[in-house]
């Protein structure tokens, strides 16, 4: 594969390119699908994303990639999506909805870009986020994120050929950017990538090994407004990679560990996941290296980013202190100790 610094995904994250103007999105939107619609701009990190509100009340989410984006990632997501329809249908998981001619082809814009397109079915629900937290809700997460993984599991979709800046398979690339990092945090992101080269590195490459959703954090989960305990929806697809399948609880472990009751968090996710998915010996050996991983992943790329992009820093450095916090938490706890943990949670004691 491509290093991702020349010409590979991280490409996408800073490439600076022109959004589409709403009405000429709304446009798109109704020659494109069919759907007369009024578009209000979402949030997002590489892509244009808005929610799509027919006079009649129905609601979908409208996506317009960036122009840096290839046609090979955008079909390997869609194609992910499908092939969860067809075979785990019980998923709370977005449709994909069919263009008027069939195809996935990128659109044409007014600018002379040819960017590509899609329409998502919306899940009503709250940002787990923005959510109470409870150990019922991180049990439902963990059965969510295992039912995923599990539906994955035979996806032979071909991911892009390039290495995703948030794989934490290449987390040695970091190395490139940790100059980025406040001289106070620098040396405790140093220490996590050697133990990753020196622990993780030469078993991870002979774990079992899929697609996987790669980005299970609060603001891609919906819970039930309600009932904050149930999961109502799982979004953003954008970093599915082929990987060991232990990086998925890796990743979503990543953003609880550092709460209050980040350990007893991982039990019951974990105990969740187990019901689909039981890891291995070896995948619970490094789990707790792996989310650190991931930890030190979140601080470096985030103020990577936030040093290219400060307009938008809130937005890129939101999980930023939750990462430290996490660093803090699974510092002062030996990686014995929270193995013993996840072997409890993934057999049932």
């Amino acid at each position: 594969m491509p290093d991702s610094s020349t010409g590979g995904a991280d490409d996408v994250l800073t490439a600076q390119w022109a959004p589409i103007p709403v009405p000429e999105a709304e446009a798109a939107l109704h020659a494109v699908y069919g759907f007369a619609a009024r578009l209000s701009t979402l949030t997002s990190e590489r892509d244009q994303t808005f929610l799509a509100e027919a006079p009649g009340g129905r609601r979908a989410i409208f996506k317009i990639a960036n122009p840096a984006e290839r046609e090979a990632v955008i079909a390997f997501q869609l194609g992910a999506l499908r092939h969860l329809a067809a075979q785990a249908p019980g998923l709370p998981v977005p449709q994909v909805v069919p263009r008027l001619d069939g195809s996935d082809g990128a659109v044409p814009f007014a600018d002379g870009t040819r960017r590509i397109a899609s329409l998502l079915t919306y899940l009503d629900g709250r940002p787990l986020h923005a959510a109470p937290r409870s150990l019922a809700q991180a049990h439902a997460i963990g059965v969510a994120l295992g039912g995923i993984g599990r539906g994955l599991a035979d996806y032979a979709g071909a991911p892009p050929e390039t290495r995703l800046l948030w794989d934490i398979t290449h987390t040695l690339d970091l190395r490139r950017l940790v100059g980025h990092v406040d001289p106070e945090r620098r040396l405790q992101v140093t220490r996590v990538l050697d133990a990753f080269e020196r622990e993780i590195l030469p078993v991870h490459g002979a774990l079992p090994r899929q697609v996987i959703h790669n980005d299970f954090n609060p603001h891609n989960i919906l819970v039930d407004a309600a009932d904050p305990d149930r999961v109502t929806g799982i979004i953003d697809f954008g970093d599915m990679v082929q990987a060991p399948r232990v990086n998925d609880p890796a990743v979503a472990l990543a953003y609880h560990i550092g709460r209050p009751d980040g350990l007893e968090t991982l039990q019951a996710l974990l105990r969740g996941y187990a019901g689909a998915i039981r890891l291995s010996d070896v995948e619970a050996d490094i789990l707790p290296g792996l989310i650190a991983a991931r930890l030190a992943m979140t601080i470096v790329i985030t103020e990577w980013r936030a040093g290219l992009k400060p307009e938008s820093s809130a937005y890129i450095l939101r999980n930023h202190a939750g990462a430290l916090a996490g660093l803090h938490r699974l510092a002062a706890h030996p990686a014995g100790d929270i193995r013993d943990l996840i072997l409890q949670a993934r057999d049932g004691d």
